[in-house]
């Protein structure tokens, strides 16, 4: 005890002075930058993970009764780290400070800093299962109430006669304004009721085909979370996570980012769905049981889908569905003709065994349609899933051995009996260095309507490749992430008319001197295989496109209350049926946090200019709590916005936020119905969140 009191102090004098300068908010930001840069779409909706971290910065973590589950939720640790303090644990007694997190021979200090504004560490033992009598007794209510839209009006929404309006798919049938409320009480993570609505920009609201229901798209569920036996139980909409993906992941995952060694899925068997996509959740009913170390959930799924029904022209009276739509937009006469034309069926069983350092678990899932599902065939989609069923089995592994984390999934079809198989490994050397490696091999023929395998494609099929990622704490100061991602795809794609192949790397060195100031570089390099644009409409052969990124980033502490942040990227793409094009952009932010005051403001000032749409670069923006703003910068001009967040009578939260971006080279922006005439594009978001 003496020995690890001496620790402790000499821990306590080499990180106190750093401990106050890490807030949720920077691990918020990194989090959610890593996974939607590399994601390069502007639909995003990670709201699950925001929440995660909202939490547990509210309820921090006992880490002296967390269990592995607790500590995975976290989102932060590898297994090989929640099995280092587990043992800790086991050897030592429970911490005495949460310095002593730095005498753990598989915590770096940056993990340490990431964790520190989520955990805690006291005697006191936190209440792992609560009845329903408690959670009702304590638990709290919050409220979400937004407003989003655009200054200048788009082509869609003209002012055209109603004979032109219901006739016609170039006009949109609502107005341009993003509704958005959701409800929620929640205590801890064991009981949350809730419900969410959203109109889309374009959607009816209170009219038409909205006229009772008001918001098109409506959320709702009940999630209670805590017993011995019955360990879960969700009612409406839900999430489901299983293996690695490969057979069915309900929500969002994230695969090749900065943080090269966070490439395991970490599944939550069932959760509630609090999002506003419109097509990967569960809805119906779902159960976990517990006995021991073995835990059976079971779930049925019933919803109706956005879809083009067509009548057989051979069978009088038989449909069929050609197509499904997950965009979720309903705004013109043919997408509200869509709405909820198929009903989509899934229902399964996932019986895990899980101890300290290893897990173990099969699941079967039936995944099915009530009508025939018969797209055009066509050369680079004749594998894909035709008919009314499918049922998928599958089994995965995870196992913890000293500094070694392996894991995997297997996964067969019924429909075509081909496979998907992930294998992979997270070494931990010492505290200064990571390794991870991962091999896939998914079959052209192997398909699951919601999959969320580690890929370089879209989907988990018709793809094998190797990757591998290292990452080094040269020093408290300087590191070095890297991977290497090797990728072949057997069969044709999309605007791929061949066997193809391709690879990826990237490296990024971190130099950190003080807590004040980070500076980081990346570079990524991208090849892949894609039709090529000489093609004699004939015969279209494949070409190498060449993607190179280049990015330089600072971020300078000049206070507790001021935070600079700035930027520079410049993007290449080559390929030998165009000419080269690149792009650069330059970003400054500037944010002003004060502890001392109810008011933080955000502000960023871009200047960009790339030769084309295929040189765009994403980059992350500040947002209102749970949205998610990644514009793609392209052709030339400068964007700049403005965010203040002001919170009043302690219980609520106010967002208000306008940007505008102005294109030097542009006479109007978008095209059809999204055409913009002019040259700028200024949107405007205003949030309100009350807690009671």
């Amino acid at each position: 005890m003496a020995i690890r009191l001496l620790i402790s102090v000499f821990c306590i004098i080499t990180m106190s002075k750093v401990h106050s300068q890490v807030t949720k908010d920077e691990v918020i930001q990194q989090r959610v930058e890593f996974i939607s840069e590399q994601l390069e779409t502007e639909n995003l909706d990670l709201t699950n993970i925001v929440e995660v971290f909202e939490y547990y910065y509210s309820h921090p973590l006992n880490l002296n009764s967390a269990d592995a589950e607790q500590l995975r939720d976290l989102l932060l640790l590898s297994d090989v780290q929640i099995n280092d303090l587990l043992l800790h644990r086991k050897h030592y007694g429970k911490l005495i400070s949460i310095y002593e997190l730095q005498s753990l021979e598989y915590w770096d200090m940056e993990t340490i800093f990431m964790v520190l504004p989520f955990v805690r560490v006291d005697d006191k033992l936190d209440q792992l299962h609560v009845t329903l009598k408690e959670a009702f007794k304590e638990g709290k209510f919050e409220g979400f109430f937004r407003y989003q839209g655009l200054v200048e009006q788009k082509e869609g929404y003209a002012d055209v006669p109603d004979s032109i309006l219901n006739t016609s798919n170039s006009y949109y049938q609502g107005n341009a304004a993003r509704y958005y409320s959701r409800l929620r009480f929640s205590y801890r993570t064991n009981l949350s009721i809730g419900i969410t609505a959203e109109k889309d920009p374009g959607e009816e609201f209170f009219k038409g085909s909205q006229a009772k229901t008001g918001f098109d798209f409506y959320s709702a569920h009940g999630f209670y979370k805590g017993g011995k036996y019955l360990k879960a139980v969700a009612l409406g909409d839900y999430q489901v996570q299983i293996g690695q993906g490969l057979n069915l992941w309900s929500g969002y995952a994230f695969g090749k980012t900065a943080d090269v060694t966070n490439v395991k899925r970490t599944a939550n068997s069932l959760r509630p769905y609090t999002s506003v996509d419109e097509t990967r959740f569960l809805r119906g009913a779902a159960v976990e049981l517990g006995y021991g170390d073995f835990s059976w959930t079971n779930f049925a799924s019933v919803k109706r889908v956005d879809a083009n029904l067509i009548q057989d022209s051979l069978i009088e009276e038989q449909e069929f569905v050609s197509s499904i739509n997950l965009t979720g937009f309903h705004r013109t006469n043919s997408e509200i003709a869509r709405k909820d034309a198929l009903t989509e069926m899934i229902y399964g069983s996932n019986l895990r065994y899980q101890t300290r350092n290893l897990s173990l678990g099969i699941a079967a899932v039936y995944q099915g349609y009530n009508v025939d599902f018969n797209r055009d065939t066509l050369p680079y989609n004749q594998f894909d899933f035709r008919g009314r069923g499918n049922l998928a089995l599958s089994a995965d592994y995870a196992w913890v051995r000293k500094n070694f984390n392996f894991f995997g999934e297997v996964s067969r079809a019924s429909y075509s009996g081909k496979f998907a198989q992930l294998h992979g490994v997270l070494v931990s050397l010492d505290r200064r260095v990571s390794l991870a490696a991962i091999y896939r091999n998914y079959n052209r023929g192997y398909q699951t309507l919601y999959n969320a395998g580690f890929s370089e494609g879209s989907r988990t099929q018709n793809e094998e490749g190797l990757y591998a990622g290292l990452k080094v704490n040269f020093s408290q100061a300087f590191s070095v992430n890297a991977y290497a991602d090797f990728f072949k795809f057997p069969w044709m794609k999309f605007l791929v008319d061949a066997p193809s192949k391709g690879h990826e790397f990237m490296i990024q060195p971190s130099y950190k001197p003080k807590r004040s100031l980070e500076i980081y570089g990346r570079y990524r390099q991208q090849l892949r295989q894609k039709n090529s644009r000489d093609s004699d409409g004939t015969v279209t052969e494949i070409e190498d496109v060449l993607q190179r990124n280049y990015r330089i980033n600072f971020n300078y502490k000049i206070s507790e209350d001021f935070r600079l942040k700035s930027r520079i990227e410049y993007v290449t793409i080559n390929r030998p049926s165009n000419t080269p094009e690149d792009g650069l952009i330059l970003t400054q932010d500037i944010q002003y946090q004060p502890k001392s005051s109810p008011i933080d403001i955000s502000l960023r000032y871009a200047l960009f200019d790339t030769d084309s749409y295929d040189t765009r670069i994403y980059t992350y923006e500040n947002n209102a709590l749970y949205v998610f703003s990644v514009p793609s910068y392209y052709y030339q001009g400068s964007r700049a916005y403005i965010m203040v967040r002001y919170t009043f009578l302690r219980r609520f939260d106010l967002w208000a936020r306008y940007g505008t971006s102005i294109y030097a080279n542009r006479k109007s922006l978008g095209s059809g119905a999204e055409e913009i005439i002019g040259n700028t594009r200024s949107d405007i978001t205003v949030q309100l969140r009350m807690k009671l």
